[in-house]
């Protein structure tokens, strides 16, 4: 369920930097970004029950759920085209590989020269996302009107709880105790 709602709260702020010209559309809406949003919380809670339960072969290839949210737009109908030419999508591909990056800075685990990078990274798309949104001051988002800060605050806030949970499948798997002969309980 934390999936759905981080997708939801991210489709919420799409829609108000969007404003009026945001559609909600049943494909565009529940499968390219709600859906998405159940397999990377789905894939990221399996990671931490593996992860507390001593872990399995693979299992932190579950980080790699978080990049349903850039499969799923770009099987929309014209999507490379508007990637290429436009620039629209890139988002679904940089802030689920940043969310990544950022997790694994947070981990504390691996060389610090590689957590170090990919913390650098994160930081700066979170500045970017609380910056946003670009604008002069006459725009309806601009920083000095409650809206714009709601959408960057929005924007900020959303892309910090996926850092926080892209963190799951980097941390040190939990060591499961298996108690001696004499402290089971008898059966």
């Amino acid at each position: 369920m934390a999936g759905l709602a981080w997708a939801a709260a991210f489709r919420g702020f799409m829609a108000g930097l969007a404003g009026g010209a945001s559609a909600f559309d049943w494909y565009g809406t529940y499968v390219a970004i709600l859906l998405p949003g159940v397999i990377a919380g789905v894939g990221l809670g399996w990671a931490e029950y593996l992860r507390r339960t001593g872990g399995r072969p693979h299992w932190r290839w579950l980080a790699l759920s978080v990049l349903a949210f850039t499969v799923a737009p770009l099987t929309m109908p014209g999507a490379f085209e508007a990637l290429f030419t436009q620039g629209l999508g890139g988002g679904a591909i940089a802030v689920p590989l940043a969310a990544l990056a950022g997790g694994y800075a947070l981990a504390r685990n691996g060389p610090l020269w590689a957590r170090i990078g990919c913390g650098i990274l994160a930081a700066l798309v979170l500045a970017a996302l609380a910056a946003l949104p670009f604008g002069d001051a006459t725009s309806r988002l601009a920083h000095d009107l409650p809206r714009g800060v709601w959408v960057a605050t929005l924007a900020a806030s959303c892309f910090a709880v996926l850092c926080i949970a892209c963190m799951i499948p980097f941390r040190r798997v939990d060591r499961v105790r298996i108690p001696p002969r004499g402290d089971r309980a008898s059966g």
